[in-house]
């Protein structure tokens, strides 16, 4: 398959770009600037794309099966400070990447789109969704050591993911777990859907590797077309 992957440069991007390569998949790598990128492997092209540009995304979609977008405000991998000042400033930015994706694919329907979320829009029990609970979201934020007013990005994943479910498009919605770090890959994990998977500790955690593992599962096997799913150990 040829696949786009958008934030290829990002920990978890970057894992996918790998275990789609790894798998013989053609992989086009996105991101705001290739200018320095140095990539001696086959089958694999980068480019740049503007993730808030409907004009600039539809023109890089024509030959592509899947677009996965890893994008966020920041490159986490180096330098996650910035990311997080970023996400909190603008959080407004991951529903109009919504939007400008929707947009785009509006004229390359058969495109499937896979966009990697936040665990904040998960629900903690039936109705009850993270991003909607201050308790919650301080908790969660306090546990990662993140500033509280990052709590404005997590809803922005929520209004995100508000704006996909409004979609006919092959949209998929996808969340790892609430905690993600680079790490082993297992190949070994649990699929959930609307609430995190949580293992014997109580923890919903998961590698980035393994969850490139889980995304690429779904790219080469559809079966949340329209739907949200999550991976956990």
């Amino acid at each position: 398959m040829h696949i786009g992957v958008i934030g290829a440069t990002g920990t978890i991007g970057s894992r996918i770009v790998a275990e789609a390569l790894d798998r013989g998949h053609q992989v086009t790598a996105f991101s705001r600037d290739v200018s320095n990128v140095r990539d001696g492997r086959d089958n694999i092209a980068w480019k740049d794309v503007e993730v808030t540009n409907a004009d600039g995304i539809a023109a890089v979609l024509p030959g592509l099966d899947v677009l996965i977008s890893g994008f966020g405000p920041g490159n986490t991998a180096n330098d996650p400070a910035d990311a997080v000042t970023r996400a909190i400033g603008d959080p407004g930015i991951y529903a109009r990447t919504a939007t400008a994706l929707l947009t785009a694919l509006a004229s390359h329907a058969r495109v499937r789109l896979i966009v990697i979320g936040g665990a904040a829009t998960l629900e903690v029990k039936p109705g009850l969704v993270f991003a909607d609970s201050d308790e919650l979201l301080h908790a969660a934020i306090d546990s990662l050591g993140l500033p509280r007013e990052y709590a404005a990005a997590m809803r922005g994943h929520r209004d995100a993911l508000n704006i996909y479910r409004t979609s006919n498009r092959l949209w998929t919605y996808f969340c790892p777990a609430v905690e993600i770090a680079p790490g082993e890959r297992t190949g070994r994990f649990r699929i959930g859907g609307d609430q995190p998977v949580i293992d014997a500790e109580g923890r919903s955690r998961i590698s980035a590797e393994d969850a490139a593992v889980a995304l690429l599962d779904e790219v080469e096997l559809p079966r949340f077309v329209q739907r949200r799913f999550t991976v956990g150990y």
